[in-house]
């Protein structure tokens, strides 16, 4: 080959090279952080948004993972195990308390504390994390060791953090609360930002002690963020999770079933209902549940039955209520208020589920009652009128209706009589009271 050719060869591969450097996605050139939301209580479903997003960031090269964090506390279960996925991140993890107006209250608090960053926006604030027991009332002794525990928790992981562990101590203790700048002041944060993009410009070139106590230097010059997307079993878990959806979906699933009990045959009533049921129970399943509320509403639907069976003059059914609405207002035994039922909603739901209940019991139970007296033994007990004298046989028209009857005595034609009786198709007829004899 001459070098002529060869000169042509070099220069058509390096133009190659230069189109092919140019054609590269500006993404693959680009650092990119995953972003994972979290506007809602902590619980079992948070915690497996957390995981997963975890996992994507620690599998797909992200620089980091940025939890934008707005919660008033949850379960303290949940946050432990939560807590423990942040330490134990290969990725740095970020928590962002924002927008403005958002917060990390409770087990949000300790989530923030435990993030190899900590930051806040304006108008946020974090704290009042002192530990709520999930299961009512307990004893001195008890309470302390579950606060002790939850304080020894945070010492693990604050002080490495080279943050302010009084402070944090103190949010614990005595559920102190702090705004954004309080926070900054106390080394309780890292940063103040307005936004996700000043945020990671700020943390550009930072060098962060992971929990090992290695460092790291933070790489976010331009980083791109790409968000987590919810699943659908997630979305659909967290709408399962707020009790009074579960609350609505159990009680409504147990009228559509016993409509089906009550008219078999109809299939949709029923196939809804435990679907309906199901979903409840799934979702109840993931909160805390005082069992002795499970009681009363067992009893006071006992008191409605009997309401309906025996009749009460409605006390059966004023009791059963009142059960209905304590039961479902203790039902859920949540640190927060934002994984009780809603006390709007259970008195609502008790009074419309407890009278609904009581007139479809009594409308079945008069149903019942009624199968026997079909035909001719329905028109005992009817008023009858005499076609012609009985003497004691004759014809009477009863409901519209000729029949052949039999008096006890003689009576005259018009008189109005009582029908008390058959055999076979003869009906036993008297007079009526006042009614004209023969």
């Amino acid at each position: 080959m001459t070098k002529r050719a060869w000169g042509w060869a070099a220069g058509i591969l390096a133009g190659l090279a230069v189109v092919g450097s140019l054609g590269l996605p500006v993404g693959a050139q680009q650092p990119f952080v995953d972003k994972l939301v979290l506007a809602d209580t902590i619980q079992p479903v948070s915690e497996g948004e957390l995981e997963r997003a975890l996992a994507q960031a620690n599998s797909d090269g992200a620089q980091a993972l940025l939890i934008e964090l707005d919660t008033p506390g949850g379960l303290l279960e949940s946050m432990r195990s939560m807590v423990g996925d942040i330490l134990s991140s290969r990725v740095p993890v970020i928590v962002f308390v924002s927008p403005a107006g958002s917060r990390a209250g409770s087990a949000g608090f300790y989530l923030m504390e435990s993030a190899d960053v900590a930051a806040m926006a304006p108008g946020t604030n974090a704290g009042a994390a002192h530990v709520v027991a999930e299961f009512g009332k307990m004893d001195d002794t008890m309470s302390q060791k579950i606060e002790n525990d939850a304080e020894a928790l945070m010492r693990s992981y604050v002080g490495k953090r080279g943050r302010n562990l009084d402070a944090a101590l103190a949010a614990a203790a005595t559920s102190h609360s702090y705004s954004a700048e309080e926070a900054l002041d106390l080394r309780l944060i890292d940063v103040i930002a307005n936004s996700d993009n000043a945020l990671l410009a700020r943390l550009d070139g930072r060098t962060i002690t992971r929990l090992d106590g290695s460092k790291a230097v933070l790489h976010l010059a331009g980083a791109r963020i790409a968000p987590v997307k919810t699943s659908l079993r997630d979305g659909l878990l967290g709408w399962l999770v707020n009790p009074n959806v579960a609350l609505l979906l159990l009680l409504g699933g147990a009228l559509l079933i016993y409509l089906e009990f009550n008219t078999p045959g109809t299939i949709v009533p029923g196939a809804l209902g435990t679907l309906m049921v199901l979903l409840a129970i799934f979702g109840l399943n993931l909160l805390p549940i005082h069992y002795t509320a499970v009681l009363l509403l067992v009893g006071a639907l006992g008191l409605l039955v009997l309401e309906a069976k025996v009749g009460g003059h409605g006390a059966l059914a004023i009791a059963g209520i009142v059960c209905l609405a304590f039961g479902m207002l203790t039902l859920v035994e949540a640190p927060v208020p934002e994984l009780a039922i809603h006390p709007v909603v259970a008195f609502a739901v008790a009074a419309a589920f407890g009278l609904i209940t009581v007139f479809l019991l009594r409308l079945a139970i008069r149903a019942r009652r009624m199968k026997s007296r079909l035909g001719v033994d329905a028109l005992v007990g009817r008023q009858a009128c005499a076609m012609e004298p009985l003497a004691p046989l004759g014809h009477v028209l009863v409901e519209g209706e000729i029949w052949m009857a039999v008096a006890s005595e003689p009576v005259a034609k018009d008189a109005t009589l009582r029908v008390v009786g058959r055999d076979q198709y003869l009906l036993r007829v008297e007079p009526a009271n006042g009614a004209h004899r023969g």
